[in-house]
């Protein structure tokens, strides 16, 4: 169902705009359940508590091309080492089941180049795959690039290395060596480098926008995006956030089927999955007016990742909220400069300004 929803999608977006799979894991709880098959005891990681609970780890990936997200993929993770329940003794060794089952007792790096080559096998087409922090790992980095794809991911500081003139260094030394970019906003430094295992990467260090005394470090194993196409596409991967709240908020992930059955889960988790592509399409074909048909297509542009008219406009309208705040003095010194600034522009961008302001 998503192959051929995301296909479709693939029509109306532009060849040179980027397509991404995005990969991350959520909670899947089952906190007051007691004898759910090959339940676990998981730690989320994601939760500001940082706490423990029983449930599962869903792992999932999806497609993006900037404006609509698609579920591709995903599997219920158990773990061998803090398991609750095994596997059902009835459950036939010969089935796709039992199959479903033992791929649960495996880990996550261990899980995702599988998911990738179902993917790519079913003709689904990106170029890139996001991860978060705690998947960017050199060896299933270097699995991902055997496939042909490339990998932007968020770095956190760990064990492991990077070679710069034949010196291992760690990702803060890295830091201190990469070149400082004073002209990017927001991007401090920027160096090419080599993975521990060998794999070419590009390592960008953003500024923390919770602390602006700190910085985090994306990589990128494709080393000809430059550093603001790098953060670009890396902020695609919030699209699986917005995916994962939605699921559980409004489409009763986790609440609208008990069962102790992990067959009954996976058929519950496909069902709400199967409504979140429906509802996604619903959306593209709402708002993208290439999906009415040839006519359409030909002469609608497709639609944008951010609406610059919009941003425009609410620029324009925050000026105005600030100017009503100074004093006469500054507020004529403001107000003269806007107007000639907006004199000087084309018309058709006058055209979305506010009107009291373009007349003014």
């Amino acid at each position: 169902m998503s192959t051929f929803t995301i296909r479709k999608v693939e029509r109306l977006t532009d060849k040179s705009r980027p397509k991404v799979f995005i990969v991350d894991d959520s909670s899947f709880y089952r906190n007051r359940s007691k004898k759910v098959e090959l339940l676990a005891r998981c730690f989320d990681h994601a939760s500001l508590k940082m706490r423990f609970y029983k449930g599962f780890r869903m792992l999932t990936l999806g497609w993006s091309d900037g404006y609509t997200f698609m579920p591709i993929d995903f599997s219920l993770l158990s773990s061998k080492k803090a398991q609750i329940n095994g596997i059902s003794e009835q459950i036939d060794k010969r089935t796709c089941g039992y199959k479903r089952r033992k791929n649960a007792l495996q880990s996550e790096p261990e899980q995702i180049p599988s998911m990738l080559k179902r993917a790519l096998a079913s003709g689904i087409n990106a170029s890139y795959v996001l991860m978060d922090s705690w998947f960017t790992l050199p060896p299933l980095v270097k699995a991902i690039v055997e496939q042909g794809l490339d990998v932007i991911g968020m770095v956190k500081e760990t064990k492991q290395r990077y070679n710069v003139d034949g010196k291992l260094v760690s990702l803060k030394q890295l830091y201190r060596l990469a070149q400082p970019l004073q002209s990017k906003k927001g991007i401090l430094r920027s160096i090419r480098t080599v993975m521990a295992n060998g794999t070419p990467v590009k390592v960008i260090f953003v500024q923390n926008r919770n602390k602006k005394s700190e910085w985090l470090a994306l990589l990128s194993t494709d080393c000809t995006l430059s550093e603001q196409e790098i953060v670009r596409i890396y902020g695609m991967r919030w699209d699986i956030e917005v995916f994962f709240k939605t699921t559980k908020s409004l489409l009763k992930l986790e609440k609208e089927f008990q069962s102790r059955s992990y067959d009954g889960l996976i058929s519950h988790t496909t069902i709400v999955f199967a409504r979140f592509i429906v509802l996604s399409w619903q959306n593209r074909c709402n708002t993208d007016q290439r999906t009415i048909g040839g006519l359409f297509y030909e002469l609608c542009d497709e639609v944008n990742e951010l609406d610059w008219a919009v941003a425009l406009q609410q620029l324009i309208e925050l000026l105005q909220d600030a100017l009503k705040q100074t004093n006469k003095r500054f507020k004529k010194l403001i107000q003269s400069q806007l107007e000639q600034w907006i004199s000087g522009l084309p018309s058709y961008i006058k055209a979305y300004l506010p009107i009291s302001l373009c007349e003014s």
